[in-house]
């Protein structure tokens, strides 16, 4: 931890150390992670404005190999993603994965690269849910320079789990970076962003 106290939160270059605060907030699996977002301006070094063509210039084969990173492409860019080089699109044919669209880049280097902070104002609200699910794996920060519409998760639906298991979505639990806040539903997110006035300076995409 790099001398740290580790009995406080300390922001680090994926989103969150420890916070003892969070100890009662547990997804449906009991893990406790979760996905940060500071709105505006954000200043750190390891921040990365331009998340496309960062990930054209930095991408590891092994990011595209993943399954996530498959169903992420599927997902959202409605293609098949064949291997690290090559990407299948109904619309396109075949194409390199340097063509992939903005958000889906955003979101893999998110999964994968934990050393910087994204700009998730690549991403459209088709990625939202995508954040979330994988802040429920791991602890996440990235940067919003809009208010993006989050859904609380489906377990069966969005993580693929036993259609059998009890289908009860997990709450929606996002930590605003610039408070410390944490909120559990679109409309506190919405209330706390803007009465923080989070957006009034440096808020642009």
């Amino acid at each position: 931890m790099h001398g740290l106290d580790p009995n406080s939160y300390t922001q680090g270059l994926i989103g969150i150390w420890f916070d003892p605060s969070l100890a009662q907030i547990r997804n449906s699996r009991g893990d406790v992670f979760m996905l940060s977002i500071f709105f505006g301006n954000y200043q750190g070094s390891n921040y990365i404005d331009n998340p496309d063509l960062y990930f054209d210039n930095t991408y590891e084969d092994d990011w595209l190999s993943d399954e996530r990173s498959k169903e992420m492409v599927k997902d959202i860019d409605r293609s098949d993603l064949v291997g690290p080089q090559l990407v299948v699109s109904p619309f396109l044919g075949s194409i390199p994965v340097t063509r992939l669209s903005g958000g889906v880049k955003t979101l893999i280097q998110v999964d994968h690269d934990p050393d910087h902070v994204y700009n998730a104002s690549a991403c459209g609200d088709n990625c939202a849910k995508w954040l979330l699910r994988i802040g429920q794996e791991k602890d996440i920060l990235v940067r919003l320079g809009h208010m993006m519409h989050f859904e609380s998760l489906d377990p069966v639906k969005d993580r693929s789990e036993k259609a059998d298991e009890k289908s009860i979505p997990d709450p929606l639990n996002i930590r605003i970076d610039n408070t410390g806040e944490i909120v559990h539903s679109q409309a506190e997110l919405n209330r706390k962003v803007i009465l923080s006035g989070l957006l009034d300076e440096g808020g642009e995409a």
